[in-house]
């Protein structure tokens, strides 16, 4: 199984192989493409992210001890984000989750080449990811 590190490890190279952020742009909006898509009868207000200006759902379950997230976004940039965030944090443990960095961000320059309002939807993502790991791991103890 692949660690939260050596996933963040592959995706800043993916990113370095780019040379301007309108190429990493492309990237995100093909990696949002990707992205495992919530059922629609999570897209609930219980599973959208507050502090998005774009409407982001995310819904996680436990499954033998891993956390499993699906997710959505009505923006195709935003859906970039949370792929990337899903790739990184889906199939881990909840523990692996709570304790792990999000140093990749800065390392691949995300959050200084989004708006204001993208970088604290980011954030509120990056949050809303981790009160998941510590829901579940809560149930788990």
């Amino acid at each position: 199984m692949n660690t939260i590190e050596t996933i963040q490890e592959e995706i800043i190279q993916e990113f370095s192989m780019f040379e301007d952020w309108m190429q990493r742009y492309e990237y995100m909006i093909d990696l949002g493409k990707s992205l495992p898509i919530i059922a629609q009868e999570y897209k609930t207000e219980v599973n959208i992210i507050k502090g998005c200006q774009s409407k982001v759902w995310v819904h996680a379950e436990l499954k033998e001890n891993q956390i499993y997230f699906t997710a959505d976004s009505d923006a195709i940039i935003t859906k970039g984000i949370i792929a990337i965030l899903i790739r990184v944090f889906s199939n881990q443990h909840p523990k692996d989750i709570m304790e792990s960095s999000t140093d990749f961000i800065d390392k691949i320059g995300l959050k200084e080449h989004l708006s204001p309002t993208r970088a604290n939807g980011l954030v509120s993502m990056i949050k809303q990811i981790k009160m998941y790991a510590v829901a579940f791991q809560t149930q788990l103890n």
